[in-house]
């Protein structure tokens, strides 16, 4: 069966003329999709039964609960899905005093191979589909009261950008759920073209995983730096207008010696003080396989901070949330592939 779900407004008006239902059908499967968020088709009262019955020989609605779920004592919540390639993807639910914030994956493993990073090491598996990102936002428990959205989970958004684009029309077009494009953030480790298609198609925020600011040393970390250099990702941020309706954040996890060093944030500040920008800090946690890799005390974090927001860079430290449930992208899915 095909999914509904992730299908535009035009997509929609398309099929509901194939399946023989009037043209004004096509908002009507919108709304039940994206405002009721109906779980299956029956449930859309307003088309005939004959139509529906009709919908039903090709399509459903696709959407689908998590097969389970990992408490933390702090009250994060990560949901494993099985998505239509087959394979198990995490998207995380953060509750705080005035935010709740859902992290979504975008593909199952990943094939930037960055060293710090648990998904990584799993592999890449498939890609996922507009319903599979939208399902994850629509089927956890929580879906009504989420604020926010960061599509920092398993994969590299970028890498399957014509989906992310997709489920992203779905979330902020009027005829879909409305958001803002101010609640969501897109990360991306810096895949140029994908990147270039998101900043003219959306008008989301954008999050760039830089982690170090020397071309060396960054691909000592990440093998995309190859690919695709980090300077020549500035470059194309700066011919945007990051200054207003949207922002820019860059995405640091502090190692220590390995750019944590005074040499490393003079470089650092260097580099991105041309933009309007924020960095975040993120400490490091272990995983598997990155076993060189050592994170930094919570005195360090704030001397890091404080270096940079002194030399004109906004910066933050992000607080680490639901280390006692496999915080890491992937490392629940890596669990769970080991007790089946």
């Amino acid at each position: 069966m095909i999914p509904l779900l992730g299908h535009n407004l035009t997509q929609l008006q398309q099929i509901a003329r194939e399946t023989g239902l009037p043209g004004f059908s096509g908002r009507q499967l919108a709304e039940w999709l994206y405002v009721k968020r109906v779980t299956d088709i029956d449930q859309m009262t307003n088309i005939s039964k004959s139509g529906r019955e009709r919908l039903k020989q090709q399509y459903e609605v696709g959407r689908h609960a998590p097969e389970r779920v990992a408490i933390s004592v702090d009250g994060t919540r990560k949901y494993l899905f099985r998505v239509s390639c087959g394979e198990l993807v995490e998207a995380v639910y953060i509750p705080e005093e005035d935010r709740a914030t859902l992290c979504v994956s975008t593909q199952a493993g990943c094939k930037m191979g960055c060293r710090f990073c648990m998904t990584g090491t799993l592999g890449f598996h498939g890609q996922l589909t507009a319903a599979d990102i939208l399902n994850q936002i629509f089927s956890i428990p929580e879906s009504s009261r989420l604020t926010n959205l960061v599509y920092m989970g398993m994969g590299e958004p970028m890498d399957n950008v014509d989906n992310v684009i997709a489920s992203l029309q779905v979330l902020t077009q009027v005829w879909g759920c409305a958001w803002s494009p101010k609640r969501i953030t897109v990360s991306t480790v810096g895949l140029l073209p994908g990147l270039k298609a998101f900043i003219e198609q959306t008008d989301c925020h954008l999050a760039v995983s830089l982690h170090h600011p020397d071309p060396v040393g960054r691909e000592s970390i990440m093998p995309v730096q190859r690919a695709y250099d980090i300077r020549d990702v500035i470059d194309l941020i700066a011919r945007y207008d990051f200054t207003h309706q949207r922002r820019v954040s860059f995405e640091y996890i502090v190692f220590e010696g390995l750019n944590d060093t005074r040499r490393h944030l003079t470089q650092l500040v260097r580099m991105l003080r041309p933009l309007s920008c924020r960095i975040n800090l993120i400490r490091f946690h272990g995983t598997a396989g990155n076993g060189m890799l050592r994170g930094v005390s919570d005195e360090r974090m704030e001397q890091v901070r404080d270096f940079l927001t002194a030399n004109g860079i906004t910066t933050t430290i992000r607080r680490s949330r639901g280390e006692d449930i496999w915080a890491a992208c992937g490392m629940l899915v890596a669990q769970q592939n080991q007790n089946t």
